[in-house]
């Protein structure tokens, strides 16, 4: 069975509509040397109090696709819709009425956060960038309500500034002010890479906790897929701009169907167990080669990989995978 190409989608338990899709998303960056197709091609569907991790190596596309969304810059190609809105088709002053529903958190907190706020305006900064008289009669309220949901007292945090907190502490002030704007979509863009263990466990656990509580749709960024189990429902695995496999979170990672979703996973550290050879040749070529993305790549490339792009196809209820030679699920064709 063949699907639609870069499809990333629920799997057929997942009920109700996407709030947030995009269609053929395609991000192109021009520089001196010429165009760099840092997306090409990509679907992706987000539902309500579910989250949907891309994963890849630094330069695969995850954050060119997570700004396309917000629209910051637009996409070079393709639709991103909200609600089912056209993003496109709005307006500026449209648009700006839209964007308290698409926030995000980045990866490092004390540089998103003004160092000379005290934290409680922090938190208030989209209220006063989107004033809504019937909400801000309850302004201080809303602040309190926040800080208290990601654990962070205001009578203990609300008058300290940036630098008097710990990066959990701050990243949790990231989240709070995102919260505070009311979204209907959160994502998190290498949200936990600056933190050490311990942080990143209470801020994944938070994220997950609100994208369920508050029925928010999630999309968690990073290049480590051994954290992703912690926060998401389903996986796509970006190789130079392209999706090169899909599915629910645990069954990706238990049993990889792409070399590159392989070789990524053992490239993950585990205690007392000696780092595996990920098997990846040389890196990739500044641009992308014919065929399959992944060839030059590939320790399981053959000609046809050189000639023929391999479209996404099913090898699991749910799973689909863009490779000539999977490594599980449907026969080698």
């Amino acid at each position: 069975m063949t699907t639609s190409p870069e499809a990333v989608g629920p799997d057929a338990a997942t009920p109700g509509q996407p709030v947030l899709e995009a269609t053929g998303l395609s991000v192109v960056h021009r520089t001196r040397s010429g165009p760099l197709h840092a997306v090409s091609g990509v679907d992706l569907a987000l539902y309500p109090r579910r989250t949907l991790a891309l994963v890849g190596e630094s330069g695969s596309g995850k954050s060119s696709i997570a700004k396309a969304l917000l629209r910051l810059p637009p996409p070079t190609t393709g639709t991103v819709t909200l609600d089912g809105t056209d993003l496109a088709a709005l307006s500026p002053r449209a648009l700006r009425a839209v964007r308290p529903r698409l926030q995000m958190v980045f990866q490092d907190p004390l540089s998103s956060l003004n160092p000379r706020r005290r934290v409680r305006d922090l938190v208030a900064e989209p209220l006063d960038a989107h004033p809504d008289p019937a909400r801000d009669r309850d302004r201080e309220e809303t602040v309190t309500r926040q800080l208290e949901a990601v654990g962070l007292p205001p009578a203990l945090f609300g008058d300290r500034r940036p630098h008097q907190l710990s990066g959990g502490q701050a990243q949790r002030v990231a989240i709070a002010r995102a919260l505070a704007a009311g979204p209907r979509v959160l994502i998190a863009d290498e949200a936990v890479s600056a933190l050490d263990v311990s942080a990143q466990a209470t801020v994944l656990n938070l994220l997950r906790g609100l994208t369920e509580e508050r029925g928010l749709a999630g999309l968690f960024i990073s290049h480590d897929l051994g954290v992703v189990r912690a926060v998401s429902d389903e996986v796509a695995v970006l190789q130079l701009g392209r999706v090169c496999e899909r599915g629910p979170t645990e069954a990706v990672l238990a049993a990889p169907a792409h070399p590159y979703t392989a070789a990524l996973l053992a490239a993950v550290p585990e205690p007392g167990r000696p780092l595996r050879d990920t098997g990846l040749l040389p890196a990739d070529p500044p641009s992308p080669p014919s065929g399959c993305r992944f060839r030059t790549r590939c320790p399981l490339a053959d000609s046809r990989c050189a000639t023929e792009e391999p479209r996404h196809r099913e090898v699991a209820p749910g799973r689909t995978v863009a490779c000539h030679r999977p490594l599980v699920g449907a026969a080698r064709a």
